[in-house]
């Protein structure tokens, strides 16, 4: 079981330059790749998140990419300025001051601001070039990055266990009380229906059948049998080494409403005592489903 949060970082000098690839990952009900490149590596965007895709399968992924400034060298990438871009910017922020009467004085700092005024000119950075030393940077921090998420997992993973384990003792002495509620109701539905029936003649073959129905009606053993097949799909699915954090998702769902139905069907005050724990138990799980990939 791997966990979606953890952070990973690798670095490597690539044309004489140091290069830091740092990775951030945090709980998302899908997988959302965002990067955060120099302009220099702009192009590499799509195989950057390819290969982040390849190896993690849900969460918020983060991976920003940098050349250290104090690391030496040039970043490879000379700029110069978008002038009829700087002087619409420049019209623009008068129009402002002059449509609302402002006083303020549009000064240099405020032009500097604008980052599309600055555009690459000569780029001596070959960033395909690049590339395979980049990728093995970047596989260093998704290995650091799993490795914190496996680490974090496996704390998850004992958590779901022990859970389960409680699960399972609450279904078993629901389990065990069931057949005696099933009988019990029967009889006070028979008591029941001889005292509102008193003085009347009665076919005692239909009056059986009408209890019987009505009596199946409060049968939990279905309900019971399918969550003790979900809890065994969960625990084949936590030896398993796939991402599981949406199956989860889909057999909580389903225990959920087994659960309900289970207390829906049952007027048993012993088995109302153990849907509640099952309830409290199988919120806990959904909780902690969010943080599995």
């Amino acid at each position: 079981m791997l966990s979606m949060t953890g952070y990973g970082r690798a670095e490597a000098q690539i044309d004489g330059r140091k290069w830091i690839v740092e990775i951030k990952s945090l709980n998302h009900r899908y997988i959302e790749i965002i990067t955060r490149l120099p302009n220099a590596l702009s192009s590499l965007e799509v195989d950057i998140k390819k290969r982040v895709g390849e190896r993690i399968f849900r969460g918020r992924i983060e991976v920003s990419v940098q050349a250290d400034a104090e690391s030496g060298g040039d970043s490879g990438v000379q700029y110069s300025l978008n002038l009829p871009l700087l002087r619409n910017y420049h019209s623009l922020l008068l129009r402002i001051k002059e449509e609302l009467g402002l006083d303020d004085r549009v000064e240099l700092g405020t032009l500097a601001r604008f980052k599309e005024i600055y555009v690459p000119s000569e780029t001596r950075f070959d960033p395909a070039a690049a590339w395979g030393e980049l990728r093995k940077t970047l596989d260093g921090a998704l290995d650091a990055l799993i490795r914190m998420r496996g680490t974090e997992g496996e704390i998850l993973e004992k958590d779901f266990l022990a859970r389960l384990d409680t699960l399972k003792r609450c279904l078993e002495s629901a389990k065990a009380r069931a057949p005696k509620t099933v009988l019990e109701y029967k009889q006070r539905l028979q008591e029941r229906i001889r005292e509102l029936t008193e003085g009347l003649e009665m076919d005692p073959v239909r009056l059986s059948q009408e209890v019987a129905l009505l009596a199946e009606k409060s049968d939990i053993t279905e309900e019971i049998v399918r969550f003790e097949s979900h809890v065994s799909q969960m625990e084949k699915l936590l030896r398993g080494g796939d991402a599981i954090g949406r199956k989860l998702d889909f057999l909580l769902q389903e225990m959920g409403r087994e659960v309900n139905t289970i207390g829906s069907k049952s007027n048993d005050i012993a088995i109302a005592r153990d849907v509640i724990e099952l309830k409290s138990e199988l919120a806990k799980l959904r909780e902690q489903a969010q943080n599995v990939e």
